[in-house]
């Protein structure tokens, strides 16, 4: 009797992902919700962290769920699912408050595609940063202004490295260069140029890898950058 239940349920979830699949409003192609959520429609300005902050949501679930290829460019009035989301949330961010610089003083260190999130496994290894893809050369800043306490090219994994304390108990590192343009010791100024970027390392394409770390412990660079 057990076995028969069993392959009902199955033969229900079965039918239900044959019969679902995407549904499309205006040129925005739509997950069909498969589990509890609501949508909801990107205002401009928003980012998609903001909006999983916002509905304290697991970002990397969203990105999933909603088959996002490029989860750092989100279009206004794309819907966005947002999974297990009971009310529509407003982010409060309107184009007056658009700025290169985070609340938390944050700026990116390279503008690009992001390819690898925070957390993500490639070849069993856990992502403990982002990694953006750049061609091979361009400028690498500082995300904050600090002090240069690391600064090698002989990383296993990461290859040229440079790590800036910022002198609040919060570091960031910059890994995969071709070049590092500063030396141990030095000061840098939010947005000096302090690397390039490379495919050093465990790099697959010419990209950064970028971490922000509080002590020793790797934080998501989403919930820090604007």
């Amino acid at each position: 009797m057990k076995n028969i239940i069993l392959i009902i349920i199955f033969m229900i979830l079965l039918t239900g992902c044959a019969t679902t699949g995407t549904q499309t409003i205006g040129t925005t192609a739509l997950p069909t919700p498969y589990q509890k959520g609501i949508y909801h429609t990107v205002a401009r300005g928003e980012t998609l962290w903001r909006i999983a902050k916002a509905y304290n949501a697991d970002l990397k679930r969203i990105i999933d769920t909603n088959n996002l290829s490029d989860p750092s460019h989100i279009d206004v009035d794309q819907k966005v699912f947002i999974p297990g989301a009971k009310t529509k949330i407003t982010t409060n961010y309107s184009t007056s408050s658009i700025s290169l610089k985070s609340k938390k003083g944050y700026i990116w260190p390279l503008k690009g595609k992001v390819i690898t999130y925070f957390g993500s496994k490639t070849d069993g290894v856990t992502s403990k940063g982002i990694e953006i893809a750049k061609e091979l050369g361009v400028i690498v800043v500082a995300s904050r202004a600090g002090h240069v306490v690391f600064c090698d090219d002989k990383v296993k994994g990461l290859g040229r490295v440079v790590i800036i304390d910022h002198n609040n108990g919060y570091s960031s590192a910059y890994a995969y260069n071709s070049e590092n343009l500063v030396e141990c010791g030095d000061h840098v100024e939010q947005n000096q140029p302090i690397a390039k970027v490379g495919d050093s390392g465990r790099a697959k394409h010419s990209s950064l890898h970028f971490q922000i770390r509080r002590g020793h412990e790797p934080q998501d660079p989403f919930y820090y950058l604007p």
